[in-house]
């Protein structure tokens, strides 16, 4: 009775630390959920303002109405089913780019991602096509232009002329969804030789409002020499980083968007990321070779720029057809992409199909339940051996109490004369872990799984759970804090999780009893600040393993029977 009391304080306090210390933990390794875009207030869901940017965050002390800014110098719209915005003609600058199809929140009346904005604008973000050497335009260099809308099938040409007889042209054009090609030429029509090459560039000023995580990158990053560099913000501003390299890119990567230099994939240039004076960051593509032009020659260098959302299918169709570099490492899939791609995949295909992602994750919970049941069916065989051997465990343990290696030898001599594995009830549950991580990737990562609905209250099963019981659902007019603010969901899976339990036969062990009794209810706490789309995952998966054990304790019955003395 005493050595009991002694466990029950040892796993009590082990429960502590794991229910105030994981918070710690899991803010480095695995950070909660994106930010929630509704709340529950009045027992009414009211739409989250702008989730997605900080509006504490420093900025430029003068800064201007980013419309006035617009005004102030001639452009060319552009206009294609994705993007709205301009070209400035002053300085060649794509800087002003809206997303369509994008908002900024979930509410009816809300205005699109604004990805790109000018220089003396708030949040300024653009990038510029030109040339290095004498002679070459510059920022202030107002070019002409063939056209006055930029869209698909539409291009633009611009184009500028200097005393010394060298002439520039840049013709722009866009595809379908977010890619711009520019085409830069550079004639010579002086008489004296000119050096010049290419140089194109991504500037922003200030760091990203988007959480640069442990699982999820943001900020600048390059790829060269066929590895993907992810470059923290301290890090750019402590040294200049430069890549020669042959095929690759450069640009900066927010959670859900990318603005990215894509250069010739055969030319030979110089990738650099680095920190400007001014809190400016600057993504930068120069051709590594100078071409020197005599009288009458010229050259053409293609330089293609994506500016978008990160959607991993026309990611991936970048990448094949028009060679990029590992172009799918703008999505930071890490270690186990090999399980997130094709689990996101089936779930947009399920989504598709279904129409709803909630229901898509419960479909993908039966199908990997599906997958798992040979193996479930050895793990509950393994179980009722092993609860079969009970007795004869307890006989040897009385026998060889004093003598704890003899005490190993036979119980190993049991195991394999009753041909029973002690490890193979683990195998499912470990087999869960790369999965579980997999789905909490692939919700954390995706735009597809941005700000989509559910049931009822659920707008977005990327963020956590908006409800909860400790403000009475909304009614009462106060926001618990996060960490205690546990919301329906995760109290279904605790629920869930609890009856599992009980399903099983109950231990023998009185230590393993009290941690079955407790498990559930630090699982409610430690999962609440997870993407909703998780804990449906994992409710799904606790019924049909309930609904599992039903059918599988009538093939097994020794499980539900006391074990023999």
């Amino acid at each position: 009775m005493k050595q009991d009391g002694k466990n029950f304080i040892l796993f009590a306090a082990l429960a502590a630390l794991i229910l105030f210390g994981w918070p710690v933990v899991a803010g480095y390794l695995f950070p909660t959920a994106n930010p929630p875009v509704t709340r529950i207030e009045g027992g009414e869901t009211k739409v989250v303002a702008n989730p997605e940017a900080d509006p504490t965050a420093d900025a430029p002390t003068q800064v201007r109405d980013r419309a006035q800014v617009i005004a102030e110098t001639p452009r060319v719209r552009i206009d294609t089913p994705e993007l709205a915005g301009s070209i400035n003609l002053k300085g060649a600058r794509l800087d002003d780019l809206v997303l369509k199809r994008y908002d900024e929140t979930v509410a009816d009346n809300s205005p699109p991602i604004r990805l790109l904005s000018p220089a003396g604008a708030a949040d300024a973000y653009f990038a510029g096509f030109g040339w290095q050497g004498a002679g070459a335009p510059d920022a202030n260099t107002v070019w002409q232009a063939t056209g006055d809308v930029l869209a698909p099938g539409r291009p633009v040409t611009l184009d500028t002329a200097t005393a010394a007889g060298l002439r520039f042209r840049i013709k722009l054009s866009i595809d379908e969804n977010y890619m711009f090609t520019a085409e830069q030429s550079v004639a010579n029509a002086g008489g004296a030789p000119v050096a010049l090459k290419p140089y194109n560039y991504v500037l922003r000023r200030g760091r990203s409002a988007d959480q640069d995580q442990w699982v999820a990158h943001v900020g600048p990053m390059a790829v060269r020499d066929g590895s993907a560099v992810y470059v923290d913000w301290d890090e750019v501003g402590e040294s200049e980083h430069r890549y020669p390299t042959t095929g690759g890119w450069a640009g900066f990567t927010d959670h859900y968007w990318l603005t990215a230099l894509v250069p010739d994939q055969k030319a030979p240039v110089e990738l650099q990321l680095r920190q400007r004076p001014g809190d400016l960051f600057g993504a930068e593509a120069t051709w590594r070779d100078a071409v020197t032009l005599n009288r009458g020659q010229s050259v053409t260098q293609t330089t293609r720029l994506f500016a978008g959302a990160k959607e991993v299918d026309l990611i991936d169709r970048y990448e094949g057809e028009l060679g990029i570099v590992q172009f799918d490492k703008a999505i930071d899939w890490g270690w186990f992409r090999i399980i997130e791609k094709p689990i996101f995949y089936y779930l947009d295909w399920l989504f598709k199909l279904v129409g709803n992602f909630g229901v898509a994750i419960m479909l993908l919970t039966l199908t990997i339940r599906l997958l798992l049941f040979p193996i479930a069916q050895k793990q509950f065989a393994s179980m009722a051996g092993m609860r079969a051997l009970q007795p004869k465990m307890k006989a040897l343990q009385a026998k060889h109490k004093d003598d704890k290696p003899r005490l190993q030898q036979e119980m190993m001599q049991l195991y394999k004369t009753e041909k029973v594995n002690p490890l193979a009830g683990c195998l499912p549950m470990l087999l869960q872990v790369p999965i579980m991580f997999a789905l909490y990737k692939v919700l954390i990562l995706t735009i597809e799984m941005r700000h989509q609905p559910f049931i009822l209250w659920i707008r977005d099963l990327s963020a956590p759970d908006p409800l909860t019981p400790l403000n009475l659902f909304g009614l009462l007019p106060f926001t618990p804090p996060a960490f205690i603010a546990i919301g329906v969901f995760p109290i279904l899976l605790g629920i869930s999780m609890w009856a599992q339990f009980k399903l099983n036969p109950a231990p023998m062990d009185e230590m393993q009893k009290q941690m079955f009794a407790i498990m559930p209810w630090m699982l409610m706490f430690i999962m609440a600040p997870f993407a909703v789309g998780l804990q449906v995952y994992w409710i799904t998966s606790n019924v049909l393993t309930m609904a599992q054990q039903w059918w599988l304790y009538r093939q097994h019955p020794a499980l539900k029977t006391a074990p023999a003395k």
